[in-house]
């Protein structure tokens, strides 16, 4: 299939999945963590309502991101003009202490994203999540219904056939909407290319090393890499053997973390 076809055609059923879940799904709002993925969701969102953004996004805050990803958020909000929460997640302190130490970490977003649901009435969340990203994502669903508290069941999610999506959910759950669900790695870097979507610097290597994956810097780490420009990342991609989430330290834990983490509400 032709390069630009092929992104033409995820593009076009992104921007449906999109339209669909405003047209079905109210209030809506879309958890924005700054990194490639949820930008270019971003970007299909403007291009889906012709530059503008009609819901709110959400930053669950840990106060841990790198200097560089807060400087990019305020950028872009300043310069989309975009409506933005940002929620404050809670302590480490507070989260379940039998957890190993990344993986407790990570759990604050977790935690933060069911208090803002218990504050804000939203029945549908955009995520920028894909199944290639990691093995227990690969089993989501487009619209994915999680109860309130957040917690899913990977063993039990409606079928999806012909485009046609679960859009009603009881009053005490909500939806988890994917549009980007379908997408791979490198369909991503081959879009922001295409597009000149706006990007943190940190996804481009210096003194030998560059983030594949944007967490906390506390559970974060680069990898080895001398790609310094989308194309030497396309490149690369092509033919690394190396994980996408390498650098991040809880996926190292224990065989289970990612799925603990997934079945109580990480996104």
């Amino acid at each position: 299939m032709p390069f630009n076809k092929h992104l033409d055609e995820l593009e076009a059923q992104s921007i449906y999945i999109i339209r669909e879940a405003y047209a079905k799904v109210n209030p809506l709002a879309m958890l924005w963590s700054i990194g490639k993925d949820s930008t270019a969701m971003l970007w299909l969102v403007r291009k889906a309502f012709l530059g503008r953004v009609p819901f709110p996004l959400v930053l669950l805050d840990t106060g841990m991101e790198m200097e560089e990803v807060y400087a990019f958020r305020d950028r872009i909000v300043k310069d989309w003009n975009l409506e933005v929460i940002n929620y404050p997640c809670p302590p480490e302190a507070d989260m379940d202490q039998t957890l190993p130490p990344a993986t407790r970490a990570a759990m604050r977003k977790t935690e933060g994203l069911k208090g803002l649901l218990s504050e804000h009435d939203f029945k549908g969340l955009f995520c920028g999540i894909r199944r290639d990203e990691q093995g227990l994502r690969a089993k989501e669903r487009v619209f994915s219904p999680r109860s309130l508290d957040g917690s899913w069941d990977f063993k039990d999610q409606p079928a999806e056939f012909w485009d046609q999506y679960t859009t009603n959910v009881p009053d005490d759950c909500h939806l988890r909407i994917h549009p980007i669900l379908q997408w791979t790695e490198l369909d991503i870097w081959q879009y922001t290319q295409r597009e000149s979507i706006p990007l943190c610097d940190l996804y481009f290597a210096k003194d030998g090393q560059r983030y594949r994956s944007l967490g906390e810097k506390n559970i974060t780490m680069p990898v080895e890499s001398n790609a310094s420009t989308i194309n030497e990342i396309i490149e690369e991609l092509k033919t690394t053997d190396i994980s996408e989430r390498a650098g991040r330290t809880m996926d190292k834990e224990t065989e289970d973390s990612f799925e603990k983490l997934r079945s109580q509400g990480y996104m």
